[in-house]
């Protein structure tokens, strides 16, 4: 078998419009991750309809286990099949059918209902969720050319932290009531009457994050060209995408630098979803943050975000993606030590140790802002290790196996997204301790650095 040496195929040029309405996916796609998965429903799932936090922080992170092995066993399949059949829009419609309903769904996750069915439902909502990534991102290559996919892809995944936030504010300003006053971040009374107490500020994100999605990837379905559909029936593309898949597995052994490269992401892209998706729930259950708290927290965070893939999004031509990689992986490592170094009264393992005092309003006391501090770190590198991983990717293959590499690429994002909620769920049961759970992710994130540092850029080059 050939083996392509990088992208040396032309694309016919597309129209701004196209290129816009894709970015857009990200757009649509962001609110899902920012107020279900890490800032206001997880939270929620863990602190507040969780009996207590230690055992909501367990059943979310199997969630996730779950989730994390569907989406590394059938990503590489889906994208084989995918390069075979062509289109990728009729997959993407296809998951956004299942996502929208899962989250539709979770209203129904009242405190005191079962844990066991809003888990389901946010396991299919982010299976659904990333299989869409797998198809949208293998349509990038076919779009811009190899100079511009750096900046598209980190402009992209700002403009997704740009809606992700957009959401966020609306449920701070709008809906997320005190418990205490009842009123919400501007003084008013919540929308739709909706009551914090029975967790209808949370519970409401997911009709929100599903309406969103629906309207907001409509314009790549109407101005986005696809790839052209193949002659070859849905069952024959699927045996070609397998063998295609085999082969593709095969060449892996000749291209030693992406087989690096997949599997330095492989390690580092589990510890980032990890700190992601477990991030806020560690401090829902450690300062009692309820909704306001969170969705604050998180307005912060996104704000540093856009900031980053903007200034990403210029670096990565002139630097190389892999640079930025990098910088953004010593940031989440450090980071992630800050925060699971930090508890009331201290931070940095108790060797700065921090006055209890509360001095009232939100983020009260000095180990609430020393936590948000490192969650400015956080916010800076988490964009940008994620945008220029994918232009890192695009770089590095030829157009007609962007589809399979794609699929790799999100397997390489998933094939071990089990092990670091998982380690983090069990050694939490383990320990008692939330804490001592979450410095798993630092050897991850440490792990995945040090096997990127040894990775050619591209990554088709001689290693």
């Amino acid at each position: 078998m050939e083996i392509t040496a990088g992208r040396a195929e032309e694309q016919p040029k597309t129209p701004r419009l196209g290129i816009i309405s894709w970015m857009l996916f990200d757009w649509a796609a962001q609110p899902f991750f920012t107020v279900i998965t890490t800032f206001i429903f997880a939270p929620y799932f863990v602190s507040r309809l969780a009996a207590d936090p230690v055992h909501g922080q367990a059943v979310w992170g199997y969630t996730l286990t779950v989730s994390g092995i569907a989406i590394a066993v059938l990503s590489p399949v889906l994208g084989a099949i995918a390069d075979a059949t062509g289109p990728r829009k009729p997959w993407i419609g296809f998951f956004a059918v299942i996502k929208i309903i899962s989250l539709g769904m979770l209203w129904f996750a009242a405190p005191g209902s079962p844990l066991l069915y809003p888990a389901i439902f946010l396991a299919l909502a982010t299976v659904a969720a990333e299989f869409s990534i797998v198809f949208n991102d293998s349509m990038m290559s076919r779009l811009v050319s190899e100079r511009e996919v750096g900046r598209v892809s980190n402009i992209a995944w700002g403009m997704g932290y740009l809606g992700g936030m957009i959401v966020l504010i609306a449920v701070v300003a709008f809906i997320a009531g005190s418990p205490e006053t009842g009123k919400t971040a501007l003084g008013l009374d919540p929308l739709f009457g909706l009551d914090p107490n029975e967790g209808e500020d949370a519970r409401i994100t997911g009709p929100i994050s599903a309406l969103w999605y629906l309207v907001f990837i409509l314009p790549m379905f109407l101005f986005t060209p696809d790839a052209q559909k193949a002659t070859t029936s849905l069952a024959g593309a699927t045996a070609r995408g397998l063998a295609e898949l085999k082969g593709t597995l095969g060449e892996l052994k000749e291209r030693a630098g992406i087989l690096r490269f997949l599997i330095a992401r492989m390690i580092f892209q589990d510890g980032v979803n990890g700190l992601l998706a477990l991030g806020g729930t560690f401090a829902a259950g450690m300062f009692g943050w309820r909704t306001m708290e969170l969705g604050l927290y998180g307005i912060i965070l996104n704000v540093v975000a856009i900031g980053g893939c903007l200034y990403a999004s210029r670096l990565d031509a002139r630097l190389g993606s892999k640079r930025i990689v990098v910088a953004s992986l010593v940031c989440l490592t450090l980071a992630t030590l800050g925060i699971v170094s930090t508890g009331p009264g201290f931070t940095l393992f108790g060797l700065m140790p921090l006055p209890n005092e509360d001095s009232g309003g939100l983020f009260g006391t000095a180990a609430e802002k020393a936590y948000i501090l490192y969650g400015l770190l956080v916010g800076l590198a988490f964009g940008p290790v994620q945008a220029s991983s994918r232009s890192y990717l695009a770089r590095s293959v030829s157009l007609d196996e962007t589809g399979r590499y794609f699929g790799l690429y999100a397997l390489s994002g998933r094939a071990t997204s089990f092990l670091a909620p998982a380690s983090v769920a069990t050694i939490t049961v383990m320990t008692g301790s939330a804490r001592i759970g979450m410095m798993a992710l630092v050897a991850f994130l440490a792990v995945g650095l040090a096997l990127l540092l040894r990775t050619p850029y591209p990554a088709h080059r001689p290693a």
